[in-house]
């Protein structure tokens, strides 16, 4: 059985001070889903993102992502995961200002043990999908808003990941643009990708088929929400170990 992408089971984070930004989040997400996670400032959504980007361990309870039990894996395996199986995209791109559009997206490539003209040739292939092929040797100055963005969609998708994590992906944009972008992500989720959308945005969020709502560190409505399984399917061998070699082909 093919494990969720995203599962967690009474996770928890606290910090000093008695700060409970989650209390125990129960949440599956599975292959191919479309969600928004949506809520205010200060409802744990943020918080959520860096523990679904392994970019944070939870302070109690079991967080997998695209099958992996996070707090079983070492830092550098945790980089691992990131690199070949989440995408992220950010409100405010994260491009290098001095290089090509195509750099940049071949750059989302660097910790895969890709050569540099392989990492050119796929930076082309999904610039082109995304609508750019025309833009790939403008530097990022040159860009709009939208196709920045676009780049910066480009990049989290050339490695192939399981996972797409989009924060406020059009809090940056002019209306037109942020339209643009979400055409994009309902194609991309179309085409196959998983996509959760973080965001306050009501509006977006109502535009997404699934929606999951936070406030106060806890999950109060999901329209979506599917019955976890009894059993977790057992987790794929860590990333980097010799069960899964850094040459593993990309999906």
């Amino acid at each position: 059985m093919t494990p969720p992408v995203i599962e967690l089971r009474g996770a928890t984070k606290s910090y000093p001070g008695g700060v409970h930004a989650l209390r125990g989040v129960d949440l599956r997400v599975d292959r191919g889903e479309l969600a928004a996670i949506v809520g205010p400032s200060g409802s744990g959504k943020s918080t959520l993102l860096n523990l679904l980007g392994t970019l944070d361990r939870a302070t109690s309870g079991e967080v997998r992502v695209a099958g992996y039990d996070v707090s079983e894996l070492s830092d550098a395996q945790l980089s691992a995961l990131r690199a070949r199986h989440i995408g992220f995209v950010f409100q405010h791109f994260h491009l290098a200002p001095g290089r090509s559009a195509q750099d940049n997206v071949a750059d989302g490539l660097l910790y895969g043990g890709t050569g540099l003209r392989e990492r050119r040739a796929r930076a082309r292939t999904a610039l082109e999908e995304v609508g750019l092929g025309h833009r790939i040797g403008h530097l990022a100055h040159q860009l709009s808003g939208g196709e920045k963005q676009r780049v910066a969609i480009a990049r989290a998708l050339v490695g192939g990941p399981d996972l797409l994590l989009a924060d406020e992906p059009t809090g940056a944009l002019d209306s037109a643009s942020g339209e643009m972008v979400m055409n994009l992500i309902h194609e991309l989720h179309a085409g196959g990708t998983t996509v959760c959308v973080i965001t306050h945005d009501n509006d977006i969020a109502d535009s997404l088929p699934r929606r999951i709502r936070f406030r106060d560190g806890e999950i109060v409505d999901d329209s979506g929400a599917a019955p976890a399984a009894a059993v977790s399917p057992a987790a794929p061998a860590a990333p980097g170990s010799p069960a899964e070699p850094t040459e593993e082909v990309t999906r």
